[in-house]
């Protein structure tokens, strides 16, 4: 049974990679694009799984809540933007770093304002809340694989945006030269905004699909957004195909690692000291394997030409 066992780790490790990548992603393309460091990334995802958990409450479905909050998340970025960020632009990464980590503890305030000191739960319907056998006799929560697949999807819409519309030609362009943009007449300022309200978008589709499986509270985003610096660097900055492999490759390293490391220690260690060491030693595989990919790799497994 224990390759039954690894199997079911595997795809919960990809369906974390998936939520990591929607945050890479959208983390990605801004600070590659605006060179703008946006440490307030997991508030934005904090604030997703906030809103679907009101418009779940409010339409009594949590699809037409995910729904509602798809826009939702995308208006926060971009008034975020025009209100806050735009006049970071010019400024060097340290300023960037400094207010943004003020939107965290602002965005953590208003939370505790509007919803409370209390996390919030999200209610799934039926048919997400069960299981499906992926083979005969392996059943997997029906809710983690519509995970997988919606983050698949997203990946691919996003891949499709960035290398085949008009849209995308401009972010790539961006990336490369946005003085000679700004020369030949685009409006970089409004494909900032918009960049900006996408990665938002983002964070926020995948705060709304861990929310189900996570509690909905205050800084909630904190420890993710760590991981997803981590996807970042390793998979290459402004690289969306970077990003999607990074995030799969941490997402399993950290799941297989936290499930099987305490069994193996336990044949050298005492059971309690086998569980207090396995989650430490699986996160720290994790920053090895960035520091590894650092030394050989600089610029990261993928780097970007232009963004994609």
């Amino acid at each position: 049974m224990n390759w039954l066992l690894l199997l079911e780790q595997v795809l919960n490790g990809f369906q974390l990679g998936m939520l990591l990548f929607l945050l890479a992603a959208g983390l990605t393309l801004v600070f590659g694009i605006m060179d703008f460091v946006n440490l307030a990334h997991g508030s934005l995802y904090m604030m997703g799984a906030f809103f679907c958990a009101t418009f779940s409450e409010w339409t009594n479905s949590f699809l037409f809540g995910a729904l509602l909050t798809i826009p939702a998340t995308f208006i926060l970025g971009v008034v975020v933007e025009m209100v806050a960020l735009r006049r970071l632009y010019s400024r060097n990464h340290l300023d960037q770093v400094l207010a943004t980590f003020g939107l965290i503890l602002f965005f953590n305030e208003l939370v505790r304002l509007i919803w409370g000191p209390v996390g919030l739960d999200i209610a799934l319907p039926d048919f997400l809340n069960s299981s499906v056998e992926i083979i005969p006799g392996v059943p997997y929560p029906t809710y983690r694989l519509a995970i997988i697949v919606l983050g698949l999807a997203v990946a691919l819409l996003l891949y499709w945006i960035i290398s085949k519309t008009r849209l995308g030609m401009l972010i790539r362009a961006g990336a490369s030269n946005r003085e000679m943009m700004g020369a030949l007449g685009i409006n970089v300022q409004l494909l900032f905004t918009l960049v900006f309200g996408l990665g938002a978008t983002l964070a926020g589709i995948a705060g709304l699909m861990a929310g189900p499986i996570l509690s909905v509270e205050i800084g909630m985003g904190r420890s993710i957004i760590i991981l997803t610096f981590v996807v970042i660097v390793i998979g290459g900055i402004g690289s969306i195909k970077g990003a999607f492999i990074a995030a799969i490759l941490v997402g399993i390293i950290d799941t297989v690692g936290r499930s099987f490391l305490p069994d193996i220690l336990k044949l050298m260690v005492s059971s309690d000291a086998a569980s207090t060491a396995a989650p430490a030693i699986s996160s720290m595989l994790i920053y090895f394997m960035m520091a590894l990919v650092l030394a050989i790799r600089p610029q990261g497994l993928f780097p970007p030409k232009g963004v994609a």
